[in-house]
């Protein structure tokens, strides 16, 4: 494991998920400001989402064929410039073109997973994973939080602090990222790679072991991206929490989450099958989304989340870098 290039992507997706997730809690208030209503504020957390889902594979295509360090400096670029527009925003549709241009750009999570597989071998790639899942949480601690507390002064200042926070990473990454894919792997990965189709999907899903890998993939990204898409706007209907209170219930989901990727999953997999792992993670966040429905207050809510952080197993072992 190569130790400087490691901890460089590390503290990378570290500073992107706390610019993230520093707006994550404040958007169905930030909307409610220019008369959105719950229908409207859906469709924008969800743009987000939508954009991802068809930027991240052209992203990974591209990491694959260019490098991963200029495609995580362009990603970047476009968090910062979502940001910076969601900070001067004077209208809805200013709103719905930041989340747009910051999901289109904004899936780089498999590029930074893609850089763990270039540095490490076989041996240690979980291990890997797993301190890239926990920088995740982490910054999933740290900005729903202090996203909820500058709200105080305005929906626009946390817009900006995580403008400044991706500026501050796109520094990083020019400065201090190397690349991590050689010119013979690069030209080997571009070679074999098959086209991006609708086909090569289709038999990508029929072969034995990648199909039922990119299934379980799939359910777990709509979980996940449906939970972030409309946790912020149940909260406000359910509960009726602040931007500041969601903030902090994100916070220990993001607690959660660091316990379990940074001191559980390398453990669990040296004790356990992988397959084993999966199906019971899968099985527990069913089991937990569905109690998050049918809670009855704040407090029962916070009862039964220790259970989704289970989904940073699933994340860590169906990972397409694993």
């Amino acid at each position: 494991m190569k130790n400087k290039p490691l901890i460089s992507i590390i503290l990378v997706v570290f500073i992107d998920l706390l610019g993230f997730s520093l707006i994550l809690p404040l958007l169905p208030y930030y909307a409610e400001t220019f008369k959105a209503n719950q229908t409207v504020t859906g469709i924008l957390i969800a743009s987000y989402a939508v954009m991802q889902l068809i930027g991240a594979p052209i992203l990974g295509r591209l990491s694959d064929r260019f490098g991963r360090r200029p495609v995580l400096l362009v990603s970047v670029f476009g968090t910062f410039l979502g940001f910076l527009l969601l900070g001067f925003a004077n209208a809805l549709w200013m709103l719905f073109v930041s989340r747009i241009i910051d999901g289109i750009t904004g899936g780089n999570l498999s590029v930074a997973q893609a850089y763990i597989s270039d540095v490490t071998d076989e041996k240690s790639r979980s291990k890997g994973l797993g301190m890239v899942g926990a920088a995740f949480g982490l910054g999933f601690i740290i900005g729903p939080v202090t996203g909820g507390l500058l709200s105080q002064w305005g929906y626009a200042v946390p817009a900006f602090a995580a403008a400044a926070i991706s500026f501050i990473n796109l520094i990083l990454i020019y400065a201090w990222l190397p690349e991590s894919l050689t010119e013979d792997k690069r030209s080997q990965m571009t070679e074999k790679r098959p086209a991006v189709t609708l086909n090569a999907l289709l038999v990508a899903f029929q072969r034995p072991f990648t199909g039922s890998i990119l299934i379980t993939r799939f359910f777990f990204g709509l979980a996940f991206a449906i939970f972030q898409t409309i946790f912020a706007l149940y909260a406000l209907a359910k509960f009726n929490l602040t931007a500041r209170d969601t903030g902090f219930v994100l916070t220990y989901v993001g607690v959660l989450s660091v316990i379990v990727q940074g001191f559980l999953v390398g453990r669990l997999t040296t004790r356990f099958r992988e397959d084993l792992l999966i199906t019971a993670s899968v099985m527990l966040m069913a089991v937990s989304l569905l109690g998050w429905a049918l809670a009855p207050s704040l407090i029962w809510l916070y009862v039964i989340m220790p259970p989704p952080p289970s989904l940073a197993v699933c994340s860590t072992l169906c990972s397409p870098a694993h």
